[in-house]
């Protein structure tokens, strides 16, 4: 028997106690909210206590995100200092695919499609859209998104303007940034966000699937700057919802893979299926709908092409969905139904969050399965899974 406390994500943040004794009835926190918030981090250190307090005998480790700046980190790193516990360091990613295993009780290999806004990846860029091969604490990048900037760093996230910016500019088509973004945002934002991507001033890279749903929608005149989380991907899936609907619904359309195509690598370039998009100057509802569908399409199309070759090359036959972009119901029923058409078994969220309220148990099952491993690598130091 083990438990784990876990201290959660960054956004959403909740806690979680796992007993490998009873692995289907983890102990939750609430939902604290985002820890940018002084008062979320006042609570998750009471939930903390409150979930030591119900743990009915001695912690064996505390599972926390990779990143070390979250405030949910140092609390991990605090209580296992003061409890002389080991302290396990789940990379984002891998603990949503665990998130999943671990509320089907799986165990064997599994093909991970993860999906979301941002998760410190392994190399120390943001990740966000990720395959991973996952056994346990096991766990490799198998295929990803490919990379665009976020000029200006964070703000590019509540700006997708920026992120279409930035989609351009990746593209080729830098000439376009000025005369399309002039009447939107004015010819010096403009000129200052064309400035900074071509010089590469403050413009982290980032294979984030929530960054290109904001691309995107950025592109297609859908959202210039959003108010909440999400906003500018939900416009987006509203968008081709509408298309779709029109059109006999996402299993009866086709999509070429030219236009999304999969390198060596597993490196998804969805740069093909943009560019036409940077050449349009009035296009009609009825065009952004159709192009909005075909984003979804071509994305999901691109996941499970790649999904399935590794899965064939490893010999897996289950694919898991995590993150909080499989909230989007387009993209979910077409990843699926295409993995399905593959032979593969296909596991996704159920009682639990698929985003970020529910990582904590991805971060408390791999420290499990790291300490059942090697128990005797384990000490009170940092230990990190899924290296």
């Amino acid at each position: 028997m083990t438990r784990i406390l876990a201290c959660g994500a960054f956004l959403k943040n909740s806690a979680c106690l796992l007993d490998t004794a009873t692995p289907q009835a983890p102990r939750w926190s609430r939902v604290h909210g985002d820890l940018s918030d002084p008062a979320a981090c006042a609570v998750l250190e009471q939930s903390v206590l409150d979930l030591l307090a119900q743990a009915g005998g001695p912690v064996d480790a505390v599972a926390h995100d990779l990143h070390p700046d979250f405030f949910s980190t140092r609390l991990a790193l605090r209580v296992a200092g003061e409890r002389s516990i080991p302290s396990i360091a789940v990379q984002h990613h891998h603990a949503h695919a665990a998130a999943v295993l671990a509320e089907h009780g799986l165990h064997g290999p599994v093909i991970a499609l993860t999906l979301d806004g941002v998760g410190l990846g392994l190399d120390g860029t943001a990740w966000g859209g990720e395959l991973l091969w996952v056994h346990g604490a096991r766990c490799e990048r198998v295929g990803h998104l490919a990379p665009l900037a976020l000029p200006g760093g964070d703000v590019a996230a509540r700006e997708p303007w920026r992120m279409a910016v930035a989609l351009l500019h990746a593209s080729g088509q830098a000439d376009q940034i000025v005369p399309r973004f002039t009447p939107v945002v004015g010819e010096t934002a403009a000129r200052t966000v064309q400035a900074m991507l071509a010089r590469g001033l403050n413009c982290p890279q980032t294979t984030a699937a929530g960054r290109w749903f904001d691309a995107v929608a950025g592109l297609l005149g859908l959202s210039v700057r959003q108010d909440m989380e999400a906003q500018a991907a939900i416009a987006l899936e509203q968008a081709a919802a509408r298309h779709l609907q029109a059109c006999g619904g996402a299993l009866a359309q086709r999509t070429d893979p030219a236009l999304a195509p999969v390198d060596a690598a597993g490196c998804i370039d969805l740069r093909p299926l943009c560019r036409p998009w940077a050449q349009w100057s009035s296009p009609s509802p009825a065009q952004i709908d159709a192009a909005a569908a075909q984003f979804h399409l071509a994305l999901a199309d691109a996941l499970v092409a790649r999904a399935a070759q590794v899965a064939r090359v490893r010999g897996v036959r289950s694919v898991v969905l995590g993150g909080g972009c499989f909230f989007n119901r387009i993209l979910a029923e077409r990843c699926v139904a295409g993995l399905q058409a593959q032979g593969l078994r296909v596991h996704t969220a159920q009682a639990l969050s698929c985003g970020d309220a529910g990582l904590a148990l991805g971060q408390a099952w791999v420290a499990a399965q790291q300490l059942a491993q090697a128990p005797q690598s384990m000490d009170s130091e940092e230990t990190a899974a899924c290296a």
